[in-house]
């Protein structure tokens, strides 16, 4: 077929040939981008002068997956498998403080109030700066690192600790690793996000008020906040089960209508 004659029509027909082969949205928009770059690409050259075939919203939707959590159990076996104060504190301030890897490793040590218990986060995602507070178990295991954490001339909280590099801020990429370690000491499916996502259902199975969560996890848009009550079963449970309480005094109590 000529490029010349190819129409948003036949993308369409071609979209939906796709989905017959039952391919999947993310690989059916691959093939969709390497058509419109294709046709970019002869318009940029000169090589030809017509109009993308290919329309924003050929792409097609693909699914989201819900944000995975830990259960008690799998949180305390996580943990258990810790070794050393400076991990401890660093995973703990994901899991109580819902700090993102990226957020961790960029902490300075004047960014810590210990006075009132809380933590300013500076130029979080989207360049925007939050207040975390820290629990009591996120507290103590930040002071027993600081105890023991060797003075230098960086201002970042956590340090490398051995090797060439000791005494150096350590990277994302070294927090990520020691996750990663852990996860297969105890054959745990964890990621860093995994205990942020973990605090965001925890507070809301606590009812902790939604735009409370958004505020502390610095989403901007609530509707990212409001996934964690897909996952959030326990909450759904206890308010299903208080509003049929309810529901079945009021029926219990109101005149026989038949």
């Amino acid at each position: 077929m000529p490029i010349e004659s190819v129409t948003h029509a036949k993308v369409s027909h071609y979209i939906d040939e796709l989905m017959r082969r039952r391919l999947r949205p993310k690989t059916i928009n691959c093939h969709l981008n390497c058509i419109r770059q294709f046709y970019h690409y002869l318009r940029d050259e000169g090589l030809a002068e017509m109009a993308n075939p290919v329309r924003k919203n050929h792409a097609l939707k693909m699914s989201r997956p819900l944000p995975r959590h830990l259960r008690d159990e799998q949180v305390e076996s996580f943990f258990q498998a810790i070794q050393g104060p400076r991990d401890r504190a660093m995973f703990m301030l994901m899991l109580r403080c819902g700090l993102r890897v990226e957020e961790v490793a960029h902490l300075s040590l004047g960014v810590l109030d210990f006075k009132h218990r809380k933590v300013l986060v500076e130029d979080g995602k989207g360049g925007k700066d939050r207040i975390v507070y820290l629990s009591h178990d996120a507290h103590q295991a930040l002071v027993d690192y600081l105890r023991v954490r060797p003075s230098c001339r960086s201002r970042k909280v956590f340090l490398v600790q051995k090797g060439p590099c000791t005494g150096q801020p350590l990277s994302i990429r070294g927090i990520q690793k020691r996750m990663e370690a852990y996860a297969r000491r105890t054959k745990l499916r964890v990621s860093c996000h995994h205990l942020r996502h973990t605090m965001a259902t925890q507070l809301l199975n606590a009812d902790a008020d939604l735009c409370t969560i958004q505020d502390l996890l610095g989403h901007s848009n609530v509707k990212t906040t409001q996934r964690y009550c897909r996952v959030s079963n326990l909450k759904v449970q206890r308010d299903y089960f208080k509003a049929m309480e309810v529901i079945i005094k009021q029926r219990a109590v109101s005149p026989d209508s038949t």
